[in-house]
């Protein structure tokens, strides 16, 4: 009957330690998310926002796990102050009242042991719609710099900034947003 339980106690290690997560922090010095779209027919414009904070987690086996990413809108950064002003009043991000922008997910795919897709939530000005995102290029190792371990990917996804309550002057500035993320995180 011992042996018994000592099998039934080492199965349960076993499944626990399989089903173990590794949580990253992302970091804010290589997080950001960039965004394009058509002004006025004469160019394709591109901002950013400098402040993107969050976390990962990733299960042992490299084939599930979460992420949690906040934005903050008042990071928003064009290029110009005027169009930044423009950018956080009411009429875009509002970022006085919705300070940030939520992705939430428990759905990545893996490939391989590397992430090719992740779909989730997008939260702007409290209006929350599903978003999928193709990873382009993801990879994780030990930092030769900082010795953590760390993850990174390149990621992109479109959406329709009328969505969110983003959309004045559609149809003359394009409606259509690409967004492009960059992000890399260490182990905790």
């Amino acid at each position: 009957m011992k042996f018994f339980y000592i099998n039934a106690l080492l199965l349960a290690l076993v499944i626990s330690s399989a089903q173990a997560a590794e949580t990253y922090i992302t970091d804010p010095e290589h997080t950001f998310v960039s965004f394009s779209y058509k002004h006025l027919a004469y160019s394709i414009q591109t901002s950013r926002f400098n402040k993107v904070n969050g976390t990962i987690t990733v299960n042992d086996a490299m084939d599930g796990g979460t992420m949690d990413i906040a934005i903050e809108t008042g990071s928003v950064s064009t290029g110009s102050d005027t169009f930044n002003k423009l950018l956080r009043s009411e009429d875009y991000f509002s970022s006085e009242k919705f300070p940030i922008a939520k992705f939430t997910s428990d759905k990545l795919t893996f490939n391989n042991q590397a992430i090719t897709s992740i779909s989730g939530e997008l939260t702007i000005k409290g209006i929350t719609k599903p978003i999928d995102i193709e990873v382009s290029n993801f990879a994780c190792s030990r930092n030769f710099i900082t010795l953590k371990y760390m993850c990174g990917a390149n990621a992109s996804a479109k959406l329709s900034r009328s969505e969110f309550d983003l959309g004045k002057y559609v149809p003359f500035v394009g409606d259509e947003i690409s967004l492009n993320i960059v992000v890399e995180a260490s182990r905790e």
